[in-house]
C-alpha cells in the first residue's frame, strides 16, 4: 500500500531541467522511504505513454516522467530534427495524469562530454547480443545510443521501478538485459502495446502519416495478427505464414525492412513452433518508419 502524499510536493507537478536538482529532490524523498516510478519518453505523448504513467502511479508514491529527444539514438539520415517536441501539450497531459515531476534535460546537460559515443559499460556490452538483428540490423548504433541515455537516466533518477511499452519490443529486451548488470536494483515493467480502435499501434510517428498513408498503415497490425491466427490454427511451418505475410504487407506499405518470428528472450529467428514467440515487423509507409509486434502463445 502506498504511503500518504508527500508534503514536499505540495500536490503540484514540477518541471526540472537540471539533473543535480532532480537528484537532490528525489534523494530527500527516498530518505523518507518514498518509492519512485520512472517513465522515460521522448515526448509527443499519447495513450501508450499515459498507460505507463497510470501503472507507475498505481505502484509508486512518486512518478517521474522524462522528456528528452535523445540525439545519440538517431542515425544521420533519420528524423531527429523533425521529431515532434510539443512540450506544452505534453505537460498538460502529464499534469492531468498527476505526475509529480517532469524531467526535461538539455542535450548539453545529458552529454557534457559531447555526443560522440565512447566506450560502452559492461552492462551495455552484455546486451549487445540482442541488437544484431531486427531493428539493430537496419539502424546501426541505435541501440548503443538508447542504452547510453537510459543508463544516464537510471543513474540520475535511480527509481524503484521503470516502465516501457512492448511496442518497442527489441528496445525493451535490450534495456532489461542491460539493467541486469547495473547496480541500481530497478524493477523493469514492459506493458502491453496500446492500439487505436482499428488496431494501429499508437506511436508518436503516426502523426507523420497522411490520411491515405494512415489507411495503408492498418496492414501492419492486420498482417501480424493474421500470422498469429494461422499459427494458433495449427500451422507448423513458420516459413509459410511469414512468406505469405510478407507478400501481403508489401501490397500496402512502401517497403518492408523485416518481418520475422523470433524467440522472445534471445530475439533469434525461429524455424519451429514453440510455446512463446514474437512476430515483429518494421516497414515504411511513405517516409514514416513503423514498427509493431504481436506475441504468440501456443500453450
Amino acid at each position: 500500500m502506498l504511503s500518504a502524499p508527500c508534503a514536499l510536493l505540495d500536490h503540484l507537478m514540477k518541471q526540472i531541467t537540471d539533473s543535480k536538482q532532480l537528484q537532490d529532490v528525489l534523494g530527500k524523498l527516498k530518505r523518507r522511504r518514498k518509492t519512485i516510478g520512472f517513465v522515460p519518453t521522448m515526448g509527443a505523448l499519447h495513450e501508450g505513454h499515459l498507460s505507463l504513467v497510470r501503472k507507475s502511479r498505481k505502484q509508486n508514491d512518486i512518478t517521474v516522467v522524462s522528456i528528452f529527444v535523445n540525439p545519440t539514438q538517431f542515425g544521420p539520415k533519420e528524423d531527429f530534427k523533425k521529431y515532434p517536441r510539443p512540450l506544452r501539450k505534453d505537460s498538460v497531459l502529464l499534469k492531468k495524469a498527476e505526475v509529480n515531476f517532469i524531467f526535461t534535460p538539455t542535450p548539453e546537460g545529458m552529454y557534457p562530454e559531447g555526443l560522440e559515443k565512447k566506450g560502452l559499460s559492461p552492462a551495455m556490452k552484455a546486451a549487445l547480443s540482442l541488437t544484431k538483428n531486427l531493428c539493430g540490423k537496419f539502424r546501426p548504433g541505435h541501440f548503443e545510443g538508447v542504452m547510453i541515455v537510459v543508463e544516464k537516466l537510471f543513474r540520475i533518477v535511480q527509481p524503484s521501478r521503470a516502465y516501457f511499452g512492448a511496442k518497442d519490443y527489441q528496445q525493451a529486451a535490450v534495456i532489461q538485459k542491460m539493467n541486469e548488470g547495473l547496480p541500481f536494483k530497478i524493477k523493469i515493467y514492459v506493458e502491453p502495446t496500446i492500439r487505436e480502435k482499428d488496431g494501429l499501434a499508437m506511436s508518436s510517428r503516426n502523426q507523420y502519416l497522411s490520411p491515405e498513408e494512415r489507411k495503408r498503415a492498418l496492414a501492419v497490425s492486420q498482417t501480424l495478427f493474421e500470422v498469429r491466427r494461422k499459427i494458433l490454427a495449427g500451422e507448423k511451418n513458420l516459413k509459410k505464414p511469414i512468406s505469405e505475410a510478407h507478400r501481403k504487407l508489401a501490397l500496402s506499405v512502401d517497403s518492408v525492412q523485416y518481418l520475422e518470428i523470433v524467440d522472445p528472450e534471445t530475439l533469434k529467428p525461429l524455424s519451429k513452433v514453440q510455446k512463446k514467440m514474437v512476430v515483429l515487423t518494421a516497414c515504411y509507409v511513405g517516409k514514416t518508419r513503423l514498427i509493431d509486434n504481436v506475441i504468440i502463445r501456443t500453450s
